[in-house]
């Protein structure tokens, strides 16, 4: 006899955990999303790349991107083949860096330690570069039919609602219990056709139907038995008090060029903002980035408007002083000219490639 969910005791009668699964799987055989390019294939390259590309990116910024690292890196081999600089310019403009770096980092050692095979498990894909817990079950079930729950926001968002799950998730403990009960609803049979399935429809019900905002609580298969749909404030869950403290950075960007086009282009150091990115000299103050130009060209600085790029945690405040150098001029010792036909294919951060591209 399949277990009841552990609900509170106002909540509405609690669906058996085979009926919870059956509802998910109905809906999603009608209603889930079926037009991504990453649905439908159990390739487990193509399903890591999409996962990791999905990371803190909308959809609609990831598939012009996933479809272009296919055309150039068709598997695992050839993105381990490839050099982080060629890995980073593909990536230019999609953020998170740190991504990319991992993703070049995990082919590689896909391709050295596993003889260019993904793990089957869960536990197994962990250990590869930034694959995280929730990462590895999408990939797992996805891929292997592995009986193993994800818990990636959209996941949490249906699930706390779902069970009237209101502990905070900011504490680690909290979030372990809403894991073990993820996996209580798991289907038990057929996994090899059922779990993908299952993974796929409860990340596209976080997407389409239980949305952060104006969930859209009619068309959700467990609105008979949602407890946040009862109380009347879904939008209250999950629950999480600690936020996260956002900073502010000014920085100066010395955009040298010479008269064929050149630009003078450094590659940021590890770790930092834009880590493995060529970008222009960064300071701290006006002051700072003059004293980087020779004298006799003072003159010739000219401040461009500065404009704000927003990070995860950080607001960059920019300023851009753009200015014409001899070829012969270097600003510093570890940059070097990039040629007019050289820089547009190096990872540049976006805030930069745009700037470049409007000169």
């Amino acid at each position: 006899m399949s277990r009841p969910l552990r609900q509170p005791a106002s909540s509405p009668p609690a669906l058996p955990v085979a009926d919870w699964s059956r509802r998910v799987l109905r809906w999603q055989a009608r209603h889930g999303r079926k037009d991504l390019p990453w649905q439908g294939t159990q390739d487990p390259y193509r399903v890591w790349l999409s996962e990791i590309m999905l990371q803190q990116t909308q959809v609609v910024t990831v598939r012009d991107y996933y479809a272009r690292f296919l055309q150039r890196f068709p598997d695992v081999r050839a993105l381990a083949a490839a050099s982080l600089d060629d890995v980073l310019a593909l990536w230019s403009g999609l953020g998170y860096y740190s991504r990319a770096r991992n993703l070049h980092g995990c082919a590689i050692q896909v391709m050295q330690v596993h003889g260019g095979e993904f793990p089957h498990t869960a536990l197994a894909l962990q250990t590869l570069p930034g694959i995280g817990p929730s990462t590895a079950a999408a990939i797992a079930s996805i891929c292997f039919g592995e009986r193993v729950a994800i818990l990636d926001g959209n996941v949490k968002r249906v699930l706390t609602r779902a069970l009237g799950f209101g502990a905070d998730l900011s504490v680690g403990a909290n979030e372990r219990s809403l894991w073990s009960q993820a996996t209580d609803l798991l289907p038990q049979r057929d996994l090899a056709r059922t779990m993908p399935r299952y993974t796929q429809a409860v990340m596209d019900l976080g997407a389409t139907v239980c949305l952060a905002r104006k969930p859209l609580c009619t068309t959700c298969p467990l609105a008979q038995s949602c407890v946040a749909l009862r109380e009347g404030r879904p939008e209250s869950y999950p629950v999480k008090t600690r936020k996260l403290k956002r900073s502010a950075q000014s920085l100066w960007l010395l955009w040298a060029q010479t008269r064929d086009g050149a630009v003078w282009l450094r590659q940021r150091p590890t770790p930092g903002v834009w880590a493995g990115l060529y970008c222009l000299e960064l300071f701290d103050s006006y002051e700072a980035l003059s004293a980087a130009v020779p004298e006799t060209y003072h003159d010739r600085l000219q401040e461009l408007p500065a404009f704000t790029h927003v990070l995860t945690h950080k607001d960059l405040h920019l300023h851009p002083v753009r200015v014409l150098l001899s070829a012969r001029t270097k600003p510093s010792q570890e940059g070097g000219w990039q040629a007019a036909d050289a820089w547009p294919g190096l990872g540049l951060p976006a805030p930069v490639r745009k700037l470049l591209q409007q000169g």
